[in-house]
């Protein structure tokens, strides 16, 4: 069984409670951040139960994802009461809305609501920045790491979507991200991963849309992605990875995405370049 310290963006409901029990489980203490403080603080309340008052498995805070101050304040609580931070995780997520006007106006422009930007790529970004930070900070724990970041991205992350814009921009620049800066952090004795679930039962949308989803068993179970952040806990080295989990996980189980492959030796020799060039960005 795994220990240590978690935080944990969007914990009040979804992926993010379940993550949060399964944290639990694994006699893991975490502090879970959502926008609905009253929804996290019942959570809190649940994992408490019967347990020493003084030493709590759960704590919470008010966070909007993306507003900077408000992330780093909630973080910064935290680090004060646990000591260190061993596991980050950056799930609060919103689903796409209409961001260019149907009519626009006859004269002048409106600016495009980017609220899905902010939230599912700034805010995971705001995370995954405060988690580093604290990292580099502390000494590697128990299983040698200086501490864990699992991202929950999309398969619009993976495929492209149409009708889904800017949700599926924001879910690649996340996927972008776990695959490139992932596998330059274990340098730092860090890992990053990401979670790409297929359409999980949460309250992202309109219950018809799943129940419609559930009646064609196109549903993704959602202990399929409680699971490959489990595997991931304690001693697992991996990092960089994007694992797909879909409506046959219970079957196909979590599949890692593969990279795309260089265009020739040329490309390949440019990319290495390109990463030793800019190693200068990430070095004390």
């Amino acid at each position: 069984m795994a220990e240590g310290f978690a935080y944990v963006t969007g914990g009040a409901s979804g992926i993010g409670r379940e993550v949060v029990r399964m944290l639990v489980r694994n006699n893991i203490k975490v502090f879970i951040t959502d926008r609905n403080l009253e929804g996290a603080q019942e959570l809190v309340d649940e994992l408490n139960k019967g347990k020493d008052k003084d030493s709590p498995v759960a704590r919470c805070a008010y966070v909007d994802v993306a507003d900077w101050n408000s992330q780093a304040n909630a973080f910064s609580q935290a680090v004060a009461d646990f000591g260190r931070i061993d596991y980050v995780y950056p799930i609060a997520g919103i689903g796409e809305r209409r961001w260019i006007p149907i009519d626009p106006p006859a004269s002048g422009f409106e600016a495009p609501d980017l609220t899905v930007l902010n939230v599912d790529l700034t805010g995971v970004l705001y995370t995954v920045a405060l988690a580093v930070q604290q990292f580099r900070r502390q000494e590697p724990g128990k299983y040698g790491f200086r501490g864990k970041i699992g991202c929950v991205a999309s398969v619009c992350g993976i495929y492209c979507v149409p009708t889904l814009p800017i949700y599926t921009a924001s879910k690649h620049a996340v996927t972008g991200l776990v695959q490139g800066y992932g596998r330059y952090l274990p340098e730092e004795k860090i890992t990053c991963n990401a979670v790409c679930p297929n359409v999980v039962r949460t309250n992202i949308t309109t219950g018809a849309f799943y129940d419609n989803l559930d009646k064609e068993k196109l549903l993704t179970p959602i202990h399929g992605v409680v699971d490959v952040f489990e595997n991931l806990l304690g001693p697992a080295d991996t990092s960089g990875e994007c694992f797909e989990v879909g409506p046959n996980y219970d079957t196909q189980g979590a599949v890692p995405r593969k990279l795309a492959e260089p265009l020739d030796r040329e490309t390949d020799k440019v990319l290495d370049a390109l990463y030793q060039r800019a190693r200068v960005h990430h070095q004390h």
